[in-house]
């Protein structure tokens, strides 16, 4: 969902909130009770907020950064910011937060007892990207989604109070997944931005290089090489699938949304022919109702 800058301007909450429709998966549905929902949507808020503040997605005007508590001549400073944040952060467990995203989260922490451990994850996810814009081998790329993905899974079983050791396996294994596809279908658009997310050695091994990447289509090479990347994450989707099966009742839908929105999303890329340059391949509602009935038959 693109959220203009005048809107941003005037409500920072609402059209950061505002962006969960855009996502490849359900962040809050409707037949969720309604204090899941809201928690969750409380941590969506803080994990799109860092995430914009990251990736320099904050909209003109400054709002964010004087909720922050940033001079104006720092706004566009990115490091300044999540250092802000991070401290807003900490006010929202043991003082009053300032921006209004961090007030909402505050009663979903003290409600469900959540530690600041996944939140400071996030942050160092994005501090991370400003500093580290390509990865050199598959399991560099698994050490940053443990920072800018994982987390939020372990959020979600914080949230629904149903975290075991063995769910946030399964659990960790979806998110990095989704982050995989995430960055599959961003391939250009990260790129623009000067950050790689395909492992150097994948590039080698297939014979891609970043020039191939800016081009406005996908040669062979990198069909192939975004083939054998789309293969992991869907292996990954099936070694974190059982966390479906291993709860009950409404849970076991969002769950079974989260799995289903990756595996649509590969679905979309594939059907593309794994050319992803020209923009992101999207999946309809259609596929992903699809994918959310074959993920809970346990059908793959």
């Amino acid at each position: 969902m693109t959220v203009t800058g005048t809107a941003r301007a005037v409500d920072p909450e609402r059209s950061t909130l505002d962006k969960a429709a855009g996502e490849n998966f359900p962040v809050a549905p409707f037949f969720l009770p309604r204090d899941w929902r809201a928690d969750l949507m409380a941590v969506y808020g803080f994990a799109r907020l860092v995430d914009d503040i990251g990736d320099g997605d904050l909209a003109p005007g400054g709002a964010d950064a004087r909720l922050l508590g940033v001079p104006a001549d720092r706004a566009d400073d990115r490091t300044a910011m999540l250092d802000a944040l991070e401290a807003d952060l900490h006010r929202v467990f043991d003082a009053t937060p300032r921006h209004p995203l961090m007030l909402r989260l505050r009663p979903t922490v003290r409600r469900r007892s959540l530690t600041p451990a996944p939140f400071l994850g996030l942050i160092a996810a994005n501090r991370q990207d400003q500093t580290v814009k390509r990865y050199g081998t598959y399991d560099d790329l698994l050490a940053y989604c443990e920072l800018s993905a994982n987390p939020v899974g372990r959020l979600v079983l914080g949230v629904t109070g149903t975290t075991t050791p063995e769910r946030v396996r399964r659990s960790d294994a979806v998110c990095t997944a989704l982050q995989i596809v995430e960055h599959l279908q961003d391939v250009a658009e990260d790129l623009r931005r000067d950050r790689v997310y395909l492992p150097a050695e994948d590039l080698a091994r297939f014979g891609v290089t970043e020039d191939d990447l800016a081009a406005p289509t996908a040669n062979a090479s990198v069909r192939a090489l975004i083939a054998f990347e789309a293969r992991r994450a869907g292996a990954l989707l099936d070694e974190g699938a059982p966390l479906v099966d291993s709860v009950r009742g409404r849970l076991r839908l969002l769950l079974a949304g989260f799995v289903a929105g990756g595996r649509a999303a590969l679905a979309a890329v594939a059907a593309a022919e794994y050319d992803v340059l020209p923009g992101p391949p999207k999946s309809g509602k259609l596929r992903l109702l699809r994918e959310v009935g074959t993920t809970l038959r346990g059908e793959r």
